[in-house]
């Protein structure tokens, strides 16, 4: 599109590039009245033929009289002045300076060298990229700023400020040198990328419409693809000739008039399609990242319009760079209401409304940088970094525990916790099968824990350290908010799919806090994102299956606020079991009681908030661990055979040792095999390892046992008296009259066992006597030791197994209370002396619980 003859002359530029000037108002008025094809002649009653012809081509004379020979011949001086030349019957000014530019961009096309090749081009990078699109079938060939500021800066400094006015000229260079490079013939469209700097989408204003701009940004949603109407062939409806073709400017252009000079039409028009140029269009929405938007305040948006080959390279969640022009369009959807406009009394009311939009010319995503390998990602480190990268590598063992050292380095304590978010930024290795499924390497943490310890802390902490991550609270976040939503479009009507937060956080972390405060609806909504890491999505004709590639840290408190030892995790956490076993790794936060742990935690608080960034001092500051994760992602670590071997053994001793739990608070399944292989690559990771040793797959292991069963075997303290053996009445008045008593632990695993036989025992004893008497303490435990008597393999393990079955009744009855002990009379005191007294279960008590 040429630039108009009537807008200001743009600012001055090192390469001069200004519009001529010096033309006074009655030339300016000829030249437009010559442009739009009127009749001018000094005689009212003379009319002079519109065709001007070219420079070339002397229009067809006729018969003349003096007035139109000396009508022509001025016609022609003001025509030479004004640098009129007619096209396509029509007149354009000429822009002999952006013809300037034109000469030296063709030129760098042809000349400049890059990298060093094998053809008949030799370095001439882009007179290859021409002589490609033939056989590629493409359009668009992409340059490098730098590449233009090197060969001429004065050219680089014009094409930012001019960049609107200079497009057309690069796209007829560009087609120029495809044709000298054998690339065929047909327009060609110039995709400039690799700005020095990128501008945020609260900085974009007016006075940047028209310079090439840089703008980066989260795409939310796209629109289908659709042809726009390029240029525009038309047909007049009242002479039928046709007129064109016609640019168009960011709106529907017709003509401004008919070339016919008898006919003069300007109003009514028909589009001739079959000679009409259409080109591929979609429309994005981009948001602004979460890190770019200041406290307070909501996100901004801003619709980016691509077109040509630029169509469907960036999807719903991606975080992309655009570069391109800020144009201001007519606002015909969002302007002034029709109410409003009525009141105005004025028709153009709606046309003062402009909008801003974001016309690119370069489209990339940000993916992730897995798909680097360690060649590409150390080429782009500084000599410095690469020095401190491998020196962070050698360290081996003392590495991983500074890597641990530096993560929420003012979090005091939890050193397990921090294990497992070490391994979830750095990840397993994303494998896919020959059928074509897609095997996760991503791990999914989730923190429980009583209120006041540092869970939300964590989830911040990862949510400003990683480039990609999201952070969300569980209650305020809906399933479609979660996953996807699909959205009616208000000016198009079309229905289109908007990201969520999982989508938006795609190779990357979904920080989800207060999680167990989701309703089971949006939790069920999560279940494919979790393991198969896509979301599906049938609503409103939409079919489509969308990438929710992302790892999942997750913050939950504990049914009632506080956790409670005595109930396994299934029981403190408001979650369903689908839901757990999703889950790598679990992590348990109590708040316990210690003078020591108290004390610490009181002094490092205190010293963050009064010396803050002097209080810590970790051995790796934040650059320098973003670096190493990223480095270490790119490494592909593979099992070794004997590493394999003690996966599967491990495996089965979790399932074993899940077999043998009276009840279970959490099923081993195969996924938590595959939790164990993932940390185990995440761990070789953390190491710069290439194979994974069993030194990775003990670690493994150790950490999902500490996670996992660790909190569902959780020991279960008793209070045993001084002497195990007293009286029957002393032992269930012990509440009144205290003894000294110390506090005993009995593993879980033991205690679920005695506590389900003795309730089996008194239950069957209630059901099959008449008179409910009950069972006497002594006989209660005669029996469970015959029950246990092949188990026992010597007296010191009987006595110890006699003690535990004491205690555990001790335990349902005092603490519990689901075993009743029978009052007595004067009659029954000696006898129950002597076995104890009569014990009945509580008949409210389930045996299945």
């Amino acid at each position: 599109m040429a630039p108009s003859s009537e807008l200001p002359p743009p600012a001055t530029s090192s390469l001069g590039l200004r519009m001529r000037s010096g033309v006074m108002d009655s030339e300016t008025s000829v030249r437009r009245r010559i442009a739009e094809g009127d009749t001018w002649s000094a005689d009212a009653g003379t009319q002079a033929q519109s065709d001007l012809g070219t420079r070339d081509e002397p229009r067809a004379r006729g018969v003349q009289t003096t007035s139109e020979e000396v009508q022509e011949d001025r016609t022609r001086r003001l025509r030479d002045r004004l640098g009129l030349v007619p096209r396509d019957g029509q007149s354009k000014v000429r822009d002999e300076a952006a013809e300037a530019f034109m000469v030296i961009f063709e030129t760098f096309l042809q000349r400049f060298e890059g990298d060093q090749g094998s053809d008949e081009w030799g370095a001439r990078v882009y007179m290859r990229q021409l002589a490609q699109l033939r056989s590629d079938e493409g359009a668009t060939v992409y340059v490098d700023f730098g590449h233009v500021m090197a060969h001429d800066e004065r050219a680089a400094q014009a094409l930012v400020e001019n960049y609107l006015r200079l497009e057309p000229y690069m796209a007829r260079a560009a087609a120029r040198a495809r044709a000298k490079a054998g690339g065929g013939s047909g327009d060609v469209t110039v995709s400039v990328h690799g700005l020095p700097a990128q501008q945020r989408i609260r900085e974009l204003r007016s006075d940047r419409i028209g310079q090439l701009s840089g703008v980066s940004g989260t795409v939310t949603r796209t629109s289908e693809v659709r042809p726009e109407l390029v240029s525009g062939v038309f047909r007049c409806a009242e002479c039928a000739a046709e007129v064109g073709p016609v640019e168009q400017q960011f709106q529907y252009t017709e003509p401004g008039v008919c070339d016919n000079p008898v006919c003069q039409n300007r109003t009514v028009w028909t589009l001739v399609v079959e000679r009409s140029k259409f080109a591929d269009w979609q429309r994005i929405r981009v948001q602004e990242s979460a890190s770019e938007i200041p406290a307070g305040s909501m996100p901004r948006t801003l619709d980016v319009i691509v077109r040509g080959d630029l169509v469907e390279r960036v999807k719903p969640g991606d975080r992309a760079q655009f570069t391109g022009s800020l144009v201001a369009i007519p606002d015909g959807g969002a302007g002034l209401a029709p109410a409003v406009a009525a009141q105005t009394g004025r028709g153009d009311a709606r046309e003062l409304a402009f909008r801003l939009a974001f016309v690119a010319c370069h489209a990339s995503a940000g993916g992730s940088d897995d798909e680097l390998g360690r060649d590409a990602m150390l080429a782009k480190m500084t000599r410095a970094e690469r020095e401190e990268l491998a020196a962070m590598g050698a360290g081996g063992a003392r590495t991983y525990a500074q890597l641990v050292a530096s993560l929420a380095p003012t979090v005091f304590g939890h050193e397990e916790v921090k294990r497992g978010l070490l391994l979830q930024m750095l990840g397993g290795v994303h494998k896919r099968t020959r059928e074509g499924m897609r095997l996760r390497g991503d791990i999914n943490v989730c923190v429980v824990g009583d209120p006041g310890t540092a869970k939300s802390q964590f989830l911040k902490y990862v949510a400003g350290f990683l480039p990609r991550a999201v952070f969300t609270s569980g209650k305020a976040s809906s399933a479609a908010g979660l996953t996807a939503s699909v959205v009616k479009d208000d000016e198009t009507g079309e229905f289109t799919i908007e990201a969520g937060a999982l989508m938006l956080a795609d190779h990357g972390v979904c920080c989800i806090d207060e999680f167990d405060k989701m309703d089971i609806v949006d939790q069920v909504a999560i279940h494919e994102a979790m393991e198969q890491q896509t979301i599906s999505i049938a609503k409103a004709g939409i079919h489509a299956t969308l990438n929710a590639r992302c790892s999942i840290l997750a913050a939950a408190n504990p049914v009632g606020g506080r956790y409670d030892r005595r109930l396994t995790l299934r029981q403190n956490v408001a979650m369903s079991a689908p839901i757990m076993s999703r889950f790598d790794l679990f992590f348990v936060v109590l708040d316990d009681a210690s003078e020591t742990s108290d004390y610490n935690t009181a002094r490092h608080i205190v010293s963050v908030h009064q010396l803050r960034d002097a209080a810590v001092t970790p051995p790796f500051g934040p650059a320098a661990l973003r670096r190493f994760v990223r480095f270490a992602r790119a490494i592909q670590p593979t099992l070794r055979e004997d590493a394999a071997r003690l996966l599967w053994q491990s495996y089965r001793n979790l399932r074993q040792d899940d077999a043998g739990t009276g009840r279970s608070a959490y099923r081993i399944t195969v996924r938590q095999l595959e939790s164990l292989i993932r940390l185990s690559e995440a761990l070789a990771r953390a190491h710069c390892a290439d194979i994974i040793t069993p030194d990775h797959v003990r670690e493994a292991v150790r950490l999902l046992r500490r996670s996992i069963v660790h909190v569902e075997m959780d020991d279960i303290e008793v209070q045993a008296d001084a002497e195990d053996t007293m009286d029957a009445t002393s032992a269930l008045e012990a509440v009144d009259e205290p003894e000294p008593s110390r506090a005993v632990n009995i593993k879980r695993d033991d205690f679920e066992r005695i506590r389900a036989m003795l309730a089996l025992h008194l239950h069957e004893a209630g059901t099959q006597s008449e008179d409910d008497e009950g069972v006497r303490r002594e006989d209660l435990v005669e029996w469970y030791l015959s029950q246990r008597e092949d188990a026992l393999a010597d007296e010191e393990a009987f006595a110890r197994e006699d003690q535990h079955a004491r205690m555990v009744i001790k335990y349902m009855s005092t603490v519990e209370g689901c075993v009743i002990a029978l009052r007595t009379t004067a009659d029954e005191e000696e006898a129950e002396h002597a076995r104890g007294p009569l014990l009945m279960l509580h008949p409210n008590f389930s045996i299945s619980s």
